[in-house]
């Protein structure tokens, strides 16, 4: 049976392939653990973006909210190299169980630098948490589910889901999920945010790497 991510809500999910949201994960907490000392020219451009979503963000589009502010972070965060990179609107496809899943991601870190190979993390991007083209948490972790599906190594991934201003992470591992508090860009948890992005970094060098 074949369905495309946009179709999917919780629910669904866990009914389908038997997952389970848990209220902690020890490899959630460690990654919003994650220390990080900003320096000044850090501290600089973040201001600036939050002071630019402050002047209508809540107004954009998804469009505008993707490259005003979310694309703006994570090359900051500089994720693009020859070894791994983040892409924007690549398929992903995998088959769970009976099902074939598919669809574009919003956002996804890969190995790779020209095509995406073994993804690592997923992110979806909403206009509104009510939006009519799906559920934001059921979209990214179909896509979680699918990327984790690629994996031969390791059994979790990493992923974020954006509602406007806010920004969820979370991480599956197993059959497992958990989702961490909402942080907001409109604020000071701006530089918490670009710290999840650089400890997601040093994960991903740190735990991906070495088992490609």
């Amino acid at each position: 049976m074949k369905v495309n991510f946009r179709e999917w809500t919780l629910d669904q999910i866990d009914e389908a392939f038997g997952t389970t949201q848990v209220d902690a994960l020890p490899r959630l907490d460690e990654w919003m653990d994650f220390q990080y000392a900003l320096n000044d020219y850090e501290t600089t451009y973040l201001s600036h973006l939050r002071a630019t979503y402050n002047i209508g963000g809540d107004d954009w589009n998804e469009v505008e909210l993707e490259n005003k502010i979310i694309s703006p972070m994570f090359v900051f965060a500089d994720f693009d190299n020859r070894k791994y990179a983040y892409f924007l609107e690549r398929e992903l496809v995998a088959k769970i169980g009976e099902y074939e899943v598919s669809g574009k991601v919003d956002g996804m870190i890969a190995s790779g630098f020209r095509n995406p190979k073994q993804p690592f993390f997923c992110l979806n991007e909403y206009k509104r948490a009510t939006d009519p083209n799906g559920d934001p948490k059921g979209q990214v972790l179909i896509a979680m589910l699918a990327a984790q599906s690629h994996n031969i190594h390791f059994n979790y991934v990493y992923g974020c889901f954006i509602v406007g201003k806010l920004w969820h992470f979370l991480v599956l591992e197993g059959k497992e999920y958990a989702i961490g508090t909402a942080l907001t860009c409109d604020g000071d948890e701006i530089f918490d945010i670009f710290r999840k992005l650089k400890g997601l970094k040093s994960n991903i060098e740190r735990l991906f790497l070495p088992s490609l």
